[in-house]
């Protein structure tokens, strides 16, 4: 069946093709390697809609829909209401880190992030990969 890292699905979201990149790069170094990527929440949100994913690791700020109001979107919906939510912030304060919480967030990932700290938000929400 393979590790758990082979077999999770994950959306990167990012309005900066080279922080997407980034966050790709970990999530390889890592193992991970099924892994869909959108340039805004908008996107993200019709292609997480159209075939679900486990797992989404999203910018927070982006243009139209930032990553919050991406999450609350996948909350209202039950197909998508318990897909696993990363996001990715330059800013990580308490009263951001609040209303991520109230939203139901997993977890965050503060930039700039080592390849170390994405696995460890990925496993706090998933479990081991390997």
């Amino acid at each position: 069946m393979g590790s758990l890292a082979e077999r999770l699905e994950v959306t990167v979201v990012d309005d900066t093709a080279v922080s997407r990149a980034l966050i790709i790069d970990a999530l390889e170094q890592i193992g991970i390697t099924r892994i869909a990527q959108a340039k805004d929440g908008n996107q993200a949100l019709r292609d997480i809609l159209a075939k679900p994913t486990h797992l989404v690791i999203s910018d927070m700020n982006m243009p139209g829909m930032d990553g919050l109001a991406l999450l609350k979107k996948l909350r209202e919906t039950p197909a998508t209401a318990r897909i696993g939510f990363i996001l990715v912030t330059g800013s990580p304060d308490k009263t951001l880190v609040e209303r991520g919480k109230a939203l139901q967030l997993n977890n965050y990932v503060a930039k700039p992030f080592t390849v170390d700290a994405v696995r460890k938000a990925i496993e706090a929400v998933v479990g081991r990969l390997q």
